[in-house]
């Protein structure tokens, strides 16, 4: 289970005994000292937080990378022998979107080429950052009790991938450190709405009974449970000497209970995605096109730090092709060729040849046989 440490205390041993939060919102509290470990299955209870990265990581899992050495392309098309693909690559990714950080050890041949790839919790790695003279050196333990700990392993044996770096580029910040604020009013606010909501039911109110005065408090106190016994197991009963008088719900609380999607909105914010990805109400005076680029934007500031480790470290170019992640069905680029045509930028033919290359229509697409042709009036078609 993939276990975080928001804080990068990269030079700190991990603890000896894991420490899992039982509450929804402590992970990021508890992360903040950097005393505490969390599980990302903590971590991923917070519906918004989840949708976050669930969105991103699958995305970004199946971006189209080209190598220009065969074998580079063969370890990036097949990089565990665990998981798929894409499975291995989600992972990746959702660890670096909560953690700021990801890595994989590099398992080689005697040649150096790269055999397989394995996952590496941030809990398994300690990263030496005062002793780079050479370049880091990392000190990792494997799951597999068969495996010893590895010391002192050169930085090239590791893909370390960072985002936001504050230290020169050793290590990475998590994006979920600017969300402690966001995330304690979430929390009080959905403690809030669940006060509210039980109130509602309980419907708590003053029972006033004529000349109660002349009755003890422990009279008074039965009485009281039994009109809450009764409002919980049906209609409340009164003689004529009792009056039942509900108290009311504030309607500023009701208006705070409403916006409950405010935290949502943070959340996207802090990953610069449109909040309408995750189920908001987004920008209405943006256009779909510019909702759909502003993702865009994002998907392409998340793979470059990821593409520039693999090149890096691997010795090849690379080059990306964002169109499964963010136009899976190529209906925006099409749209956009179609605008080229129209106005007179690219001819027919290059707009087909753009398509072609973007493989969204094969590259033997046969010639029409019965092409579109304007008819004048009084013409028949095929006669002059």
């Amino acid at each position: 289970m993939p276990v975080f440490n928001f804080t990068n205390q990269a030079t700190e041993s991990p603890p000896t005994q894991q420490i899992f939060s039982t509450e929804d919102y402590e992970f990021l509290q508890a992360n903040l000292t950097g005393e505490e470990w969390v599980s990302a299955k903590v971590a991923l209870k917070n519906s918004d937080l989840f949708a976050v990265i669930n969105q991103l990581s699958s995305d970004l899992a199946t971006v189209k990378l080209t190598a220009k050495k065969k074998q580079t392309q063969g370890i990036l098309d097949n990089p565990s022998v665990n998981a798929s693909r894409h499975g291995f690559y989600q992972s990746i990714f959702a660890q670096l979107l909560l953690g700021g950080e990801a890595f994989a050890y590099r398992w080689r041949n005697e040649n150096g080429r790269d055999v397989k790839w394995e996952f590496i919790k941030p809990s398994q790695v300690t990263v030496n950052r005062f002793e780079y003279e050479n370049g880091l050196y990392y000190n990792i333990s494997f799951e597999d009790p068969k495996i010893a700990t590895k010391l002192y392993v050169p930085q090239n044996d590791v893909l370390h991938f960072r985002l936001l770096s504050v230290d020169g580029g050793k290590t990475g910040v998590s994006p979920l450190a600017a969300l402690s604020r966001e995330m304690n009013i979430q929390k009080a606010s959905d403690k809030l709405t669940m006060s509210s909501l039980k109130n509602a039911l309980n419907a708590n109110g003053i029972l006033t009974i004529k000349g109660g005065g002349l009755l003890d408090m422990k009279t008074k106190m039965a009485r009281s449970r039994q009109a809450m016994r009764q409002m919980q197991g049906g209609p409340l009963v009164l003689d004529d000497l009792e009056d039942f008088k509900p108290l009311e719900i504030k309607s500023n609380v009701a208006q705070l209970l409403s916006q409950t999607d405010w935290t949502s909105k943070q959340f996207a914010k802090v990953y610069g995605i449109p909040d309408s990805y995750l189920g908001g109400q987004g920008d209405q005076q943006s256009s779909i096109e510019m909702i759909s680029g502003m993702y865009a934007n994002a998907v392409s500031r998340y793979i470059r730090p990821f593409v520039s480790e693999l090149m890096y470290k691997l010795g090849d170019d690379i080059d990306t092709d964002l169109f499964p992640a963010v136009d899976p069905t190529g209906s925006t680029y099409i749209k956009r060729i179609n605008e080229l045509v129209k106005n007179g930028t690219v001819a027919q033919n290059q707009g087909l040849y753009m398509l072609q290359q973007a493989e969204i229509l094969p590259q033997n697409l046969p010639e029409p046989s019965n092409p579109n042709q304007a008819v004048k009036g009084g013409e028949k078609d095929g006669a002059n």
